[in-house]
């Protein structure tokens, strides 16, 4: 494909869930996942169409990876498949958000992506490129990547998705500040990762931060508090849109980014994106995984409450 709406880059994960802690004995689903894997579900629901730009094994691990993209409707054609290990995690969750992680993906292939992987002109002509902290925490060169293809893209989402067991929270601020003022759109969470990566939990004093480390716009997503949207224009809040069912919070904020920068591709409003966005991420609530529940985009509008 020569024209992306959007492209991704990051780690495919094989996902190992439980639904009781981890110990032996205790049964376990084997799925494909990671935040980039999620983000690039929501976006093709969204209505975009996608390529994800990673590194997989050349074994049965990585075309399972493959082949799973494939049937989310993500383009695998920038999948490059290499010796090496394949990136794995565990993960334990309960509705209510408690969520337990175990990752085995030091020296996995996905952390070797680098520049090298980017092809500038797909970068440069596709319509939104969304990368997210977890790259950039997994390898140096995985975050030199993030930051050449921010550098190339014409519109590029961050979502900076601290995970402390991947990096310092020192580290995760440092990146934050030099992607912000390549970011058409930040979308950190609120009260915990702004309190870590901004020194503030407050949700407007997080807005005015980024927005003066040359941010266009930052969208905090505060939960069942809802969303604090800021850019040039001014700040509102948007109410949280609440969830028909919740089994898995897994995943949710990286629905909400897919399908904002996914919109945004495609030319909604900002506003109208993050409404989408909220949406989507309330319905994904109702399925076991990241990628469990991935609504439609009819669902997903009839779900904001506005007609199209």
């Amino acid at each position: 494909m020569s024209h992306y709406d959007v492209l991704l880059l990051g780690e495919p994960l094989v996902e190992i869930s439980t639904l009781a802690p981890f110990r032996a004995g205790v049964a376990a689903r084997i799925g494909i996942s990671g935040d980039v894997v999620n983000a690039a579900a929501a976006a093709v629901a969204a209505g975009a169409s996608v390529g994800l730009i990673a590194r997989i094994t050349e074994d049965e691990l990585g075309e399972a990876v493959a082949a799973y993209i494939r049937e989310l409707g993500v383009d695998d054609a920038l999948l490059r498949r290499v010796p090496g290990q394949q990136g794995i995690y565990l993960q334990h969750g309960d509705p209510e958000g408690e969520r337990q992680f175990c990752y085995a993906r030091t020296g996995s292939v996905g952390a070797a992506l680098c520049p090298a992987d980017l092809d500038p002109a797909l970068l440069g002509s596709a319509g939104a490129v969304l990368a997210s902290g977890i790259t950039c925490a997994i390898s140096a060169t995985a975050k030199a990547a993030v930051r050449e293809a921010a550098r190339l893209s014409k519109r590029f989402v961050y979502d900076p998705n601290f995970r402390p067991r991947l990096g310092t929270a020192e580290d995760a601020a440092e990146t934050l500040a030099t992607l912000a003022p390549m970011a058409t759109l930040v979308t950190p969470s609120a009260p915990g990762e702004i309190a870590m990566l901004l020194g503030t939990a407050d949700p407007v004093v997080a807005v005015a931060k980024l927005r003066e480390r040359g941010a266009d716009a930052v969208a905090v997503t505060r939960g069942s508090a809802g969303v604090y949207l800021g850019d040039s224009t001014g700040s509102r809040e948007y109410p949280a849109i609440p969830a028909p069912e919740v089994v898995d919070q897994t995943g949710a904020g990286d629905v909400f980014a897919g399908t904002v920068t996914a919109r945004l591709a495609l030319g909604d409003p900002l506003d109208e994106a993050v409404l989408l966005g909220a949406a989507a991420a309330s319905l994904s609530v109702g399925g076991r995984g990241g990628t469990g529940r991935i609504a439609s985009l009819p669902e997903v509008i009839a779900h904001a409450g506005f007609a199209r």
